[in-house]
């Protein structure tokens, strides 16, 4: 029986699978044979909660996701996202109204779905105020197009403001044991507002796995790249955790991956943790966390060991930093625009 949370007017799996990188971000995407066994593998072992966007694969992991799960779509919760999306092979965040509904529209074709469950906001566009594109997804609520709105990598603040227009169901953020922004204030938020919490890259893009990247064999167009931590001299020193980690793993009988997924998971009863995949016997060990229970002492023990006072590097380069609207440590609080 697969651990429960409850997300908006859903009651979805604890663990679910994020299908990014089967289409996306990490180098060449798997074959089709190989993610329709993780999907289907997945959806066969109890995860009934699987998250897509517009922007994976410009469109083509939304289709992905229809084609091999659309005859199951009464078993799942189905997530996507619309905000930010590739126009003419370019990355563009966009979260005018009327760019809403036409994504929307778009990814109801290609899902092959009349509507989908859980549609949030890739990423609030600084020159739109978030009401008004929630303004616009409350519309496609209404006009039964989604059942339920969510956030990505949004502050306390903004996630009050767009709570105020329509109830917010989920926020999802990156969160693991070396990203710990979301402790500032959104994970206490979310608790407030009676929103589900869902973090995104809970195994720190692979770095908390058994088989770290080595960032010297990373694909060209590999998102990785570009992050600090997988770059000298922050990944050196990265290194510098995981025998630590390893240790505390042979000691309890389970996987780094394991250890780092149920850290996750006991940080609230409202938090998901959204891993993603390419391989099937990874899935299977990434989904037995479910029978993992750790004493408060190792979760004491991981917390200290791995946090960030003893991370090296930004997770995003600057570039990247400010397109998003978390809190940041540095400051102790989110990059929001002038609005005097």
């Amino acid at each position: 029986m697969r651990t429960r949370r409850r997300l908006g007017p859903f009651d979805v799996s604890a663990l679910a699978l994020g299908c990014m990188n089967l289409s996306h971000a990490y180098g060449a995407p798997p074959d089709r044979a190989t993610a329709g066994r993780v999907l289907l593998g997945a959806l066969e072992a109890g995860v009934d909660f699987f998250d897509t966007a517009a922007l994976y694969g410009f469109g083509a992991n939304e289709s992905l996701v229809g084609e091999i799960l659309g005859p199951h779509r009464r078993r799942f919760t189905l997530a996507s996202k619309c905000g930010m999306t590739g126009v003419n092979g370019v990355r563009v965040i966009d979260g005018r109204p009327q760019t809403i509904r036409r994504t929307c529209d778009e990814a109801l074709a290609r899902l092959g779905t009349e509507v989908i469950d859980l549609y949030y906001l890739h990423r609030w566009d600084k020159a739109v105020p978030v009401e008004d594109s929630v303004g616009a997804l409350a519309d496609l609520v209404a006009a039964g197009k989604i059942r339920a709105i969510g956030l990505s990598e949004v502050s306390a603040d903004t996630l009050r403001r767009a709570h105020a227009v329509h109830p917010i169901a989920a926020v999802q953020s990156e969160y693991s044991l070396w990203t710990r922004n979301p402790e500032i204030a959104v994970l206490e938020t979310c608790r407030d507002i009676g929103a589900a919490f869902v973090a995104f890259s809970p195994l720190a893009r692979g770095f908390l796995t058994t088989a770290p990247p080595d960032p010297a064999h990373l694909a060209d167009k590999d998102i990785r790249r570009q992050m600090p931590r997988f770059q000298a001299p922050h990944y050196q020193r990265n290194l510098a955790l995981l025998p630590g980690l390893r240790a505390i793993a042979a000691e309890t009988g389970h996987t780094s991956a394991q250890l780092a997924l149920a850290w996750v998971l006991s940080r609230g009863d409202h938090v998901v943790a959204l891993f993603g995949t390419r391989c099937p016997v990874h899935l299977a060990d990434d989904l037995a966390t479910d029978t993992v229970s750790l004493s408060p002492e190792v979760l004491f023990r991981l917390d200290q060991l791995i946090n960030h006072d003893t991370v090296s590097g930004d997770r995003y380069s600057p570039a990247n930093q400010s397109e998003i609207d978390t809190e940041d440590f540095q400051r102790g609080k989110s990059c929001q625009p002038d609005q005097s």
